[in-house]
């Protein structure tokens, strides 16, 4: 185990919206250090969000991850040899990140032209609370919500 916790990066909000949600969408789609070619997929990806949607990019995706984001989740948990699936709350930085990791797993799972076509969908579709990223966290929820009576071996 670490003796310390890292102290977190600072991440710049981005250059067209300003905002700090996009930056680290950009930074989980960027593969082998390609910024640019993220950057352009996610932005091609919110100007059809605002096309199909009328509404502003920024608030569509914000609705996205507000409605995949889990609230509860399941964690092992040892006792006497043991191993329990102890549910237990999700911290509001691991809520956004796992929001953002299983849209852009359904995404990428979609079927489509273009990536940016593919994310849009997602999004929308997110923001709609309909999918296969809002299923992922209905899923994730009924687990909790089955290991409910393990509740008490709470970390």
């Amino acid at each position: 185990m670490r003796r310390t916790k890292p102290e977190p990066r600072e991440v710049t909000a981005d250059v067209r919206y300003n905002s700090m949600s996009v930056s680290f969408f950009i930074h989980r789609i960027m593969k082998r250090g390609k910024k640019s070619v993220a950057t352009r997929i996610m932005y091609e990806a919110l100007d059809i969000v605002q096309e199909k949607s009328g509404k502003s990019p920024i608030e569509v995706l914000d609705q996205a991850l507000r409605n995949v984001g889990p609230v509860m989740e399941v964690r092992p948990r040892r006792v006497g040899g043991a191993t329990y699936q102890v549910p237990m709350e999700v911290p509001a930085g691991r809520r956004m990140t796992l929001a953002m990791r299983w849209i852009i797993d359904s995404a990428t799972g979609r079927t489509g032209n273009s990536y940016a076509e593919k994310l849009s969908g997602e999004i929308l579709d997110a923001s709609n609370n309909t999918g296969a990223s809002v299923r992922k966290r209905e899923e994730t929820h009924k687990m909790a919500e089955a290991n409910r009576a393990f509740s008490h071996y709470r970390m």
